[in-house]
This record gives C-alpha cells, sequence and structure tokens, in this order.
C-alpha cells in the first residue's frame, strides 16, 4: 500500500458541484456573442483554465478576438459566475465530502487544494471549508493549466510532500493526466470511462472512508 501522507483535491466536481453554475455564466456570454453552447458543448470545458475556456468558445464560433476583447469577455464571464455562487452554502457540498474531510483531519493527513478556478477561496469560505487546508493553489497561482502537472507541484510543495506521497482526487481527464504528469497517485471521482488512468474511480466520496479509499492504491 502506498505511503499517502497528503491529499490534494480539485474544487469543482469533486468537493462541490459548480460546475451548473461556470456552465451558466459560459452559456450567457456566449449567447452574448451569437455562439450556440450546449451542455454537451460545456463537457469540453473540464478541468481547463478560464482562458483555455474561453478559446474553446470563441473556436467554436469562428471569432478572432483581440486580447483586450478576450480579457474583458473572461471578465464579464466571472461577473456571471460570481452573482450565480453567492448564494452557495455547506449544503452543495458533494455527499460524504464533509465526512471524509473531516476523517482526514483525524488521520492527521494534510489536505491542499490544488484548481484551476480563480474563485477557489470565496467558494470554500461560502461552504465552510476554508479553515481545513494547508495549502490552497488556485487559478490566481498557476501559469499553466491541466494537463501540465503545475497546480498539483505547487500544492505538494506547500505540504512538504514528495508526489508520490500526494493523493490527487480528480473528475476531470485534463486532471488525471496532470497528476500522471506530476507523479502523483490518483482517484478519479465519476466514471471509469471518461477518466482513464486513475489509480482507481469512484463515484464519489459518500459511505467511503479513507481506510477504503487507501486500499484501493496498488
Amino acid at each position: 500500500m502506498k505511503d499517502i501522507r497528503a491529499c490534494i483535491f480539485d474544487l469543482d466536481g469533486v468537493i462541490v458541484d459548480t460546475a451548473k453554475h461556470h456552465f451558466v455564466a459560459w452559456q450567457r456570454l456566449a449567447e452574448e456573442l451569437s455562439i450556440g453552447f450546449t451542455a454537451e458543448d460545456n463537457e469540453r470545458l473540464k478541468g481547463l483554465s478560464r482562458v483555455d475556456s474561453l478559446e474553446v468558445i470563441l473556436a467554436q464560433g469562428n471569432l478572432v478576438l483581440d486580447a483586450q476583447t478576450k480579457l474583458q469577455l473572461m471578465e464579464k464571464k466571472n461577473a456571471h459566475y460570481l452573482e450565480l455562487i453567492t448564494a452557495m452554502s455547506p449544503d452543495e457540498l458533494l455527499p460524504g465530502v464533509p465526512e471524509f474531510i473531516q476523517e482526514l483531519v483525524q488521520e492527521n493527513i494534510a489536505i491542499a487544494l490544488g484548481s484551476s478556478s480563480k474563485n477557489a477561496p470565496q467558494i470554500l469560505d461560502l461552504i465552510g471549508l476554508r479553515h481545513v487546508f494547508q495549502a490552497i493553489v488556485d487559478g490566481n497561482n498557476i501559469t499553466l493549466s491541466k494537463p501540465d502537472p503545475e497546480v498539483f507541484a505547487l500544492g505538494a510543495q506547500a505540504l512538504g510532500f514528495a508526489p508520490s506521497h500526494c493523493l490527487v482526487f480528480e473528475d476531470a481527464q485534463a486532471g488525471v493526466e496532470a497528476a500522471i504528469a506530476g507523479g502523483f497517485p490518483v482517484i478519479g471521482i465519476g466514471n471509469q470511462e471518461s477518466l482513464q488512468g486513475a489509480d482507481a474511480v469512484i463515484p464519489g466520496f459518500k459511505n467511503r472512508s479513507w481506510a477504503e479509499i487507501r486500499a484501493l492504491l496498488h
């Protein structure tokens, strides 16, 4: 069994479901640009940074814009998103997450966040979990998006552990690939078909103990 001393969590789709809010915000922006944007299109944005997500949408609409306009559009999307998440509360934590994180705290497992979201600290405040994270690495700290392992490497560095001792939890293929590239063991949250290469894949944390999770790592 691998010697795991820390856990690094992605945020969206792992701890809380903010994906629905991102989708609505991007859809609003796409509509303003006269670009069709469906739930299926939204799947392509999973794990991408804000700038990379915008590039996908612009390419879909065959739009070529200057850097300043792109910056303004990203700010507009974020304003839509912030408006949507202001009503978030601990009730929006995904099933089993509070209990699992509490068990990690009791077991003295270090906890970090590794997310491309620039709003991660605010969301952690809204859902009442910021205090349990010893390190928070988000879109404000990184220059490279997943599948580059930078976000997880910085998290491990902040906690003071080698990647091999830090277990990553991810719901996106780009995140799984980032963990693998950085030498991290990784458990996918979702379904096996869309999370290739993970050490194991589980549907979520509901009724999952730390001992059970560790047993999945060979």
